[in-house]
């Protein structure tokens, strides 16, 4: 199934009608959509760093806030992603898994869904790496950061053109790192 045009539109959050995104997005190699989707995939993976892994404390809620901080949450991280696509004219949504977290709640964690010729969506997690998570880009296969091991973890079907409600809230209404980590979301 063919994505609509929702998954090229520019939101609030994947705001990639500004002019720092859009030159970015140009500045990604490749001519074609899946080398110039394996850029901007390693791009966001390698050089915009994970808010908890470099101990940042300003909460990042936009892609052209990730792009000019240089750093954001996974759900923040997978909206620079889907804005940069998008910019290029690759449809691009956002997607979910429910997974524990350090204190064994289930949590949100964000990645993205990007449409490809021949293979249709294909999941991608630009979280980061670090010890542990091992996520690369290549499609048809999906490397993911974390695969849903225990109890009550999924990776959720859904593909969102726009990040859930849930999301936006957490992002925006965080005072910090600390407590956005302490009260992530659970659903979507």
């Amino acid at each position: 199934m063919n994505p609509g045009k929702e998954f090229l539109a520019s939101t609030p959050e994947i705001n990639w009608e500004t002019p720092e995104i859009i030159a970015s997005a140009q500045a990604l190699f490749g001519d074609d959509p899946i080398s110039i989707a394996r850029s901007a995939f390693l791009f966001v993976r390698d050089e915009i760093g994970h808010s908890m892994d470099i101990g940042a404390t300003k909460v990042t809620a936009t892609a052209l806030e990730v792009l000019e901080e240089e750093h954001g949450f996974c759900y923040a991280k997978s909206l620079l992603l889907a804005a940069l696509l998008r910019a290029r004219s690759i449809p691009t949504g956002l997607c979910y898994q429910r997974l524990q977290d350090d204190a064994g709640e289930l949590a949100l964690h964000g990645l993205n869904a990007i449409y490809l010729e021949p293979w249709g969506w294909v999941k991608v997690d630009a979280r980061g790496n670090k010890p542990g998570v091992n996520a690369q880009f290549d499609p048809p296969n999906e490397s993911l950061a974390f695969l849903p091991l225990k109890q009550g973890e999924e990776t959720l079907t859904s593909i969102f053109s726009e990040p859930p409600a849930s999301v936006v809230t957490a992002l925006k209404e965080a005072k910090d790192c600390q407590s956005l980590a302490k009260n992530l979301p659970q659903n979507c």
